[in-house]
């Protein structure tokens, strides 16, 4: 990856040469930051909100695959899907700390390209880089990124708050990202039979991006708040349509219809699944990845929403005896099972 460059050392740097290395550029602009980076701890004020907090782990070989996904994408996708966390609980996120341990295959230019793609999400969500760690690692690459955020407690959005009668909707399009990761993972293969032959990725590039490049739905919740929707439960769908409306269900003691007909996919994703010969409402289903918002509102809601195009309404929340299901194009009732992606099943 780094062979036509030169390449520096990380231990011409030493761990604390390497920490003020990285973070030269890191710049703060939430007003919540009051110390950052620089002292044994950083010291943030949110006033009289309640501060969220979330953590995700990022495992090489089990979370991502560096012989197809750029350093920078993992470095911006890394904190954006931490972000999303504190989304789905329509939250505001405002800092995040980034840890890092890597083993000695990696140059300094390759964590370079990392941090810069952390910091090109610090930036265009608005977040400070507060903090962190680097360690050696003989276990490959792995990062460590936890966010932080805020809310009234008034507007917190739980998984627990979904009431019986709700509408159930969801940001975006889904499927894209489990879609885009099949075609990434064929084209390896390609690649490791015969490396002369170039990936053939033309055209798709939304679901390429949907893998590689998710966006965290900041902006969903920002609508929401202008268009005065507070909603009363919300989860972010990162293992799959069918597992998160499941955790609703579940913490909420009730059940939901879900219509097949209604649950948004992008003619891209759609198009290559067949190609793949795989269902595309089963990739929405138990794909994840996507990182968009499933909530519920109340149907005194629907007209304040019904306009939105990024937010389809995709079924109704029941009493919890009624079960979970998803009523199928042809009208056939299929009870909803998890079966999304799990860490611990590679």
């Amino acid at each position: 990856m780094f062979d036509n460059i030169d390449k520096t050392n990380i231990s011409e740097l030493g761990e604390f040469g390497l920490i003020d290395h990285l973070t030269q550029a890191v710049e703060l602009t939430e007003s919540s930051t009051v110390k950052g980076i620089g002292d044994d701890a950083a010291v943030l004020d949110f006033a009289n909100k309640k501060t969220l907090i979330s953590t995700d782990l990022l495992l090489e070989g089990i979370h991502f695959d560096l012989r197809y996904v750029p350093l920078k994408h993992l470095g911006y996708k890394a904190v954006q899907v931490n972000l999303s966390d504190i989304y789905a609980m329509n939250g505001m996120a405002s800092q995040i700390t980034f840890s890092i341990g890597l083993s000695s295959k990696f140059p300094l230019e390759a964590v370079e390209e990392i941090y810069e793609g952390a910091l090109i999400a610090c930036k265009k969500f608005n977040v400070d880089l507060i903090g962190g760690d680097t360690s050696a690692s003989a276990q490959g690459l792995v990062i460590s990124v936890t966010s932080i955020g805020y809310a009234e407690e008034s507007e917190i959005a739980y998984r627990s708050g979904a009431k019986e009668g709700d509408l159930i909707c969801v940001s975006g399009d889904l499927g894209g990202a489990y879609v885009g990761l099949q075609l990434l993972e064929r084209e390896k293969q390609i690649y490791l039979e015969n490396p002369n032959i170039q990936p053939d990725l033309e055209g798709k590039d939304y679901i390429i991006e949907r893998q590689l490049k998710p966006e965290a739905r900041k902006d969903v919740v920002q609508l929401l708040d202008a268009l005065h929707v507070k909603p009363h439960a919300m989860i972010d769908v990162s293992d799959g349509l069918a597992s998160e409306i499941l955790h609703i269900c579940k913490a909420s003691n009730v059940g939901c219809k879900l219509y097949e007909d209604k649950i948004p996919i992008d003619p891209m994703t759609y198009e290559t699944a067949r190609e793949f010969g795989l269902d595309p409402t089963v990739c929405a289903l138990s794909g994840g990845e996507d990182y968009e918002l499933l909530f519920t509102v109340p149907q005194s809601d629907y007209d304040k929403i019904k306009g939105q195009l990024d937010i389809s309404v995709i079924g109704y929340v029941t009493e919890a005896a009624a079960g979970c299901g998803m009523i199928s194009k042809s009208g056939h009732v299929h009870e909803i099972k998890a079966q999304g992606w799990n860490a611990f099943n590679k």
